[in-house]
């Protein structure tokens, strides 16, 4: 009886022990009144950018498909792909290789048998 009673007193003290404490209006106001995070003294210096560069920047990332085709065509290519794909997280993003998202869209298009009809974006 005396270790039945001890096993419980020990669960029931490791079971509040798990539970987060309770929060108190003095300790959300506390959480209010924190000030904003400052930068540490030893970061790095940050630059600031120029919005007018950004805009002067080239429309894609190299080795992405709209760095190599520029937005309209890559645009086409994704929706293709994205069409056509049966993956779960194909590889049809824009910052992808074009070379990568058309390989998704011919392994898509291989999938379909003889007798099947292929979508239209497989002939495009």
């Amino acid at each position: 009886m005396r270790r039945t009673v001890l096993a419980l007193l020990s669960v029931a003290a490791l079971a509040a022990a798990c539970q987060p404490p309770a929060e108190t209006p003095a300790a959300q106001s506390a959480d209010a009144a924190a000030p904003a995070p400052e930068m540490p003294a030893n970061a790095p210096p940050q630059e600031e950018v120029d919005p007018t560069v950004l805009a002067a920047a080239p429309a894609g990332e190299p080795g992405s498909c709209l760095g190599e085709v520029g937005a309209a065509a890559s645009a086409r290519l994704v929706e293709r792909c994205i069409a056509v794909s049966p993956a779960t997280h194909p590889p049809c993003n824009a910052a992808n290789p074009c070379e990568m998202i058309q390989g998704e869209i011919d392994r898509a298009c291989e999938m379909y048998g003889p007798g099947e009809a292929k979508p239209a974006e497989c002939g495009a």
